[in-house]
């Protein structure tokens, strides 16, 4: 079904002048050349999306093994009624897979299977899907943004170290910075949330036992570390949210302004928070994700 659908918007976009290729409100399943590849991605603009008003974009990242189906599900993240509430636009965009876009995977460094393993360019694939969104969408320049949860997350992380002439902002949820070589041309703001009894992605580093990949994952306090120098920031750390189940912190004083925060759950494992995990289970409830991350790039 996928692949019909995917079919049909090529064509279509292939058939209509560059005047019709508009998006009305509502998901739609699209799809791009990149890498000798067809890759595709969900588009879901909202009910109250005007051409003459551009709204910011945010690219919601899958976790290892999932795809942009996955990530769409309203019922585990809420991503689409989020999208409705704020009025901004929001793309799932699917991993390298050699199954049809079934068990994918985000080349972020460090992780995660055969897109680490091949290479895959899934910068510059990212980079495409937003021009292509741009280019049906009013969209503002100023306002793009990634997310992602687990392996998506991470990605999250490689787009802010070699693609911040685009993105503003990124949030990870339970996946941390494994990049070696990170060279973001100006400050990036970011935001970890992050379980602490996280079994798949240790909270201090390490592989843990639930891992599919068994990676050496880089460590929360490493990651956050890493971001504070990176962005300068000076002073203290300074607390901002404590009660219960959840502790949120900020790096200060940083270059640009920017803002390197940090949340964490005493529970909840290797989920998103206050969503439901695809094959049963919950985040935790002390916190909710979505709502945080959205106000988190809002401020941006």
């Amino acid at each position: 079904m996928l692949r019909r659908w995917l079919t049909v918007w090529c064509l279509l976009g292939l058939l209509l002048p560059a005047s019709a290729q508009t998006l009305a409100p509502g998901s739609h399943e699209l799809a791009l050349e990149h890498g000798g590849r067809t890759r595709g991605f969900i588009v879901h603009v909202p009910r109250n999306y005007r051409a003459d008003r551009p709204v910011p974009l945010v690219l919601a990242l899958h976790g290892g093994g999932g795809s942009m189906e996955v990530m769409a599900r309203d019922r585990l993240y809420g991503l689409v009624a989020q999208s409705e509430a704020s009025g901004w636009i929001v793309v799932f965009p699917n991993g390298f897979s050699r199954l049809g876009g079934k068990l994918a995977t985000w080349n972020a460094g460090l992780c995660c299977g055969a897109a680490r393993d091949r290479g895959s360019d899934d910068v510059g694939f990212l980079r495409a899907v937003v021009v292509e969104v741009q280019r049906r969408l009013a969209v503002d320049p100023r306002r793009v943004f990634a997310t992602g949860m687990s392996n998506g997350g991470m990605m999250s992380y490689r787009l802010a170290c070699g693609a911040s002439d685009v993105f503003r902002a990124v949030a990870a949820v339970a996946g941390t910075d494994g990049t070696t070589d990170c060279r973001p041309g100006r400050p990036v703001p970011v935001f970890h949330i992050h379980a602490r009894d996280d079994d798949r992605v240790l909270f201090n580093g390490g592989s843990g036992s639930a891992s599919n990949t068994h990676a050496d994952f880089v460590s929360v306090p490493a990651t956050v570390d890493k971001w504070a120098r990176l962005n300068a920031c000076k002073g203290p750390t300074e607390t901002v949210l404590k009660q219960a189940g959840v502790v949120c912190e900020v790096r200060p004083g940083c270059e640009g302004g920017a803002e390197v925060r940090l949340c964490v759950t005493d529970t909840g494992g290797h989920s998103w928070p206050g969503g439901r995990k695809a094959l049963g289970g919950k985040g935790s409830s002390a916190l909710d994700a979505t709502a945080e991350i959205w106000d988190f790039f809002a401020r941006q």
